[in-house]
């Protein structure tokens, strides 16, 4: 029999979902998902099964999609199966097999989710693989959150076999006489997953008989734990981060003064992809001179005098020199939009947003780019130069923001104007400008 009375009520306590709602179950015709759909058979509920051939095992990938195939049929549901090219994928965002098949398995279950109008996607997790997650999560140092394992639901993705212990499907499929099939690549050891799941969690159930149970329990304690911890760190978010123009400002002061100071500018920062092991050599390094940049893969940490100042990193291709012709009336660079028009009617505003230039100065091609070293320029109202870097310096322009700056170079090599701060000098409006170039620039 099926302890469907348990399953209802893991349902219930969870609130994975109300049963009048539809659930697309991800079938992969093992074990753990042919009882996930007998479970939903039986109870009643409105389903219907989503299957991936990733077509890395041959016959047995057909063999696999046929089965799911025909369970569907005998369940009376709708059946929806996709096929992909897991290995080019792979190749060519240059990730592991697993890794593909995981990202390509789960975006095509949301897209079908949305265009089938199910609620939610309901996938075969159970006891052992929360155990074989948070060893795995513990072995890679993912930080407390790695603690609490698999979450029973997370935004539309639910997991309502995670009151069961592997031995206790088995002991469903056997008592119910269930056909299934089997993934021979689950009783290799090349996957670091299986490893544990032969090697080592077998072990530990000699050491403890009833590990599935100390680890639920366990789970739910750290996850509880990572609850606290993640509303300590809300309210440090709100007393340490100013949001700003150009980034996010952290106050190195009031950073100075939390405990324990790893741990929780770790929890802080870890949502823009920074690891521990930056986080350490930014605590090291909080004496240092201004401009001292640490990095991870999608954002920038710049210390900035008595600040660290969080940016994100855009692409160089953003940044990609932009030459401008005569007939051009609109121009883009980076997140900045640039209208220009031609005026006889000779005009200035005082308004740092806009440049209005002698245009018979102008030696087209005309170019945006960003600063350079060795730039310089002679500031509007001035009559010497000035290097570009000592400009930003006495603008207390931060380092990140600056190598963002559009710099206006004209055919020549002079800078005309720095956007948003000066123009150049020797490219005013004067009594004898006979035509004005007026650039206008808009944040995107």
């Amino acid at each position: 029999m099926l302890p469907l009375q348990n399953f209802l009520g893991y349902i219930s306590q969870n609130s994975l979902f109300n049963p009048d709602q539809r659930i697309l179950l991800a079938v992969s015709g093992g074990k753990d998902s042919v009882v996930m759909a007998h479970f939903f058979k039986d109870a009643g509920f409105k389903f219907g099964i989503a299957h991936c051939n990733f077509g890395l095992r041959g016959e047995e990938s057909q063999r696999d999609e046929q089965f799911v195939s025909s369970l569907a049929s005998q369940l009376e549901v709708s059946f929806y199966v996709t096929h992909f090219a897991t290995k080019a994928y792979a190749a060519e965002h240059k990730v592991s097999t697993q890794m593909a098949a995981r990202d390509l398995r789960y975006h095509w279950f949301e897209e079908l989710r949305q265009q089938e109008s199910y609620d939610y996607i309901a996938v075969a997790h159970h006891q052992d693989d929360a155990i074989e997650t948070v060893l795995l999560n513990l072995v890679r140092g993912t930080g407390i959150a790695g603690l609490h394992g698999i979450l029973p639901k997370k935004d539309y993705l639910i997991r309502p076999l995670l009151f069961l212990s592997r031995t206790e499907i088995d002991e469903t499929i056997h008592e119910n006489n269930y056909d299934f099939v089997e993934d021979s690549s689950n009783s290799g050891t090349v996957y670091a997953r299986n490893k544990l799941r032969l090697g080592v969690i077998p072990l530990l159930k000699e050491i403890n008989p009833n590990l599935e149970r100390t680890f639920e329990h366990n789970i739910l304690r750290f996850s509880e734990t990572e609850m606290v911890l993640q509303d300590a760190v809300a309210r440090l978010r709100t007393e340490i981060c100013e949001e700003r123009k150009h980034g996010i400002y952290l106050s190195l002061e009031k950073i100075s003064t939390l405990s324990p100071k790893r741990l929780l500018l770790f929890e802080l920062l870890k949502t823009y992809n920074f690891t521990e092991t930056v986080i350490e050599d930014l605590l090291n390094s909080l004496t240092k001179q201004s401009g001292t940049s640490f990095y991870s893969a999608s954002h920038r940490l710049t210390l900035n005098r008595e600040e660290l100042i969080l940016t994100t990193i855009v692409k160089e291709k953003a940044y990609t020199n932009k030459m401008i012709h005569p007939s051009d009336t609109v121009v883009r660079f980076g997140d900045r939009t640039f209208d220009i028009s031609y005026s006889h009617h000779i005009t200035f505003e005082n308004n740092p947003q806009k440049a209005f230039i002698d245009a018979d100065k102008l030696i087209f091609p005309i170019v945006f780019r960003t600063w350079q070293e060795g730039d310089r320029f002679m500031p509007i109202g001035m009559r010497n130069y000035k290097k570009m870097s000592d400009f930003f310096i006495d603008q207390k322009i931060p380092l990140p923001q600056k190598d963002s700056i559009p710099i206006l170079i004209n055919g020549n090599g002079d800078v005309v104007w720095v956007s948003g701060l000066r123009q150049d000098n020797r490219y005013k409006v004067t009594a004898t400008t006979k035509k004005v170039a007026i650039f206008e620039q808009k944040l995107n």
